[in-house]
């Protein structure tokens, strides 16, 4: 029987957007000032303004609940049905990078289409149709799962073809996240533990040959390949490089992210009076949008943030205890661990304990299509919740209230 989605997961994640559209309003004050003063030096707009990015970041919510509002009715067995075309479509717009798109710093990673005012990353898409088509296929062959060649071979392939693409553009970064979600998905669905050791085993050869392959003679920057980026991270963040800091590469960044959120205690400076958000840090509404949060809010915005993303995994995983579909459970489950791995990423990089990467903060960094692929998230979860068995005192409180 069909029954009311989840309210209390919906309203942390709006609540969370709320004050995603907040924060951007004050952290990408001057990053506006500098985009629309280059539009007006090429005649797009006749002055400048500071509210850029706040007006694009409404037009992106406003879309995404819009779809939500729509698609939400959506028995989630629709998405199970047609898991594989979702996931082999994403492969072709990660083909079509690779061929039509011109590269940008040396990679391929975006999708500019002349009808669409954002540019779509595929690589965003990608992690949720993966998402989708890995807990069909583990629900679908669950008896072969300790199986080498029913269960093991399958999954990575499904696995290595979504990976080979990704590495191609390159994008190290997206597959930082993808490969411990589909390693927590494969052993959940209770596959032979002694393959883990094998994953382990790749990851490291992985690992190693990128940063390897990456090396390069830095007196002759020509010698500098497709992977070098990922290798000059890692050299910076186990060095204490202060050249690099005055000449304003990567470890600067890292450097003013840590003053930003070292420099204040407490109550920090307060809503709007963040200093580093004046091209001291530089694109901050991106991935560095954490720490002039905790710059202008300190312990508020700490609170707010590991608060909400908490709730968020709290509200997925007793959906993924209370369904009984598997499908459902796992998808639940999946998708809890996507939001919890790549936030702690990004808190992580903002804090310097792992190397720099290009890795959002989710519902908060300023990116179309990173809001868009959890906005996606959101709705099949709010899809599962709807059939699922509740407690008598939660269904009461439900009734006839939140229908979508």
């Amino acid at each position: 029987m069909k029954k009311n989605v989840d309210y209390r997961l919906f309203f942390t994640v709006l609540f969370l957007i709320i004050f995603w559209m907040i924060m951007i309003s004050s952290v990408s004050v001057y990053s506006s000032f500098r985009v629309t003063s280059l539009m007006v030096k090429a005649w797009f707009i006749a002055e400048w303004y500071n509210h850029f990015y706040v007006i694009r970041n409404i037009i992106h919510v406003i879309v995404a609940l819009l779809w939500l509002w729509v698609i939400v009715k959506i028995h989630y067995s629709f998405f199970e049905k047609y898991a594989k075309y979702f996931f082999i479509f994403s492969l072709i717009l990660l083909l079509v990078v690779l061929l039509i798109w011109p590269s940008w710093n040396g990679a391929r990673w975006w999708i500019n289409l002349p009808f669409l005012p954002f540019a779509i990353q595929p690589t965003e898409f990608l992690k949720i149709t993966l998402i989708l088509y890995l807990a069909a296929f583990l629900k679908k062959y669950k008896n072969h799962l300790h199986s080498f060649s029913d269960g093991f071979i399958p999954f990575m392939l499904i696995l290595w073809s979504a990976l080979f693409l990704v590495w191609l553009q390159p994008d190290f970064w997206t597959i930082m996240v993808i490969v411990p979600i589909s390693v927590i998905m494969f052993f959940y669905a209770w596959a032979n533990i002694k393959y883990l050791w094998i994953l382990f085993i790749l990851w490291v050869v992985l690992s190693t040959s990128v940063y390897m392959w990456g090396k390069y003679d830095k007196s002759n920057p020509e010698t500098a390949n497709k992977l070098s980026y990922i290798t000059n991270r890692i050299d910076n963040f186990l060095s204490d490089n202060k050249e690099a800091i005055k000449n304003k590469t990567i470890n600067y960044q890292t450097e003013q992210a840590l003053i930003a959120i070292g420099s204040w205690w407490f109550n920090g400076l307060w809503f709007g009076k963040s200093i580093q958000k004046y091209w001291y840090l530089p694109e901050v509404q991106w991935d560095f949008i954490f720490s002039v949060i905790i710059e202008e809010l300190w312990f508020l915005g700490w609170f707010i943030l590991l608060s909400f993303y908490l709730h968020i995994w709290y509200r997925w995983l007793y959906i993924a205890s209370k369904v009984s579909d598997l499908f459902g459970k796992y998808v639940a489950v999946w998708i809890s661990s996507w939001i919890m791995i790549q936030a702690f990423i990004n808190i992580w990089v903002n804090l310097n304990i792992v190397p720099l990467t290009w890795i959002t903060l989710p519902f908060i960094s300023y990116w179309w299509s990173s809001l868009l692929s959890l906005i996606i998230a959101l709705w099949i979860l709010l899809n599962i919740s709807r059939y699922i068995e509740k407690d008598k005192k939660y269904s009461r409180i439900c009734k006839n209230k939140f229908m979508f």
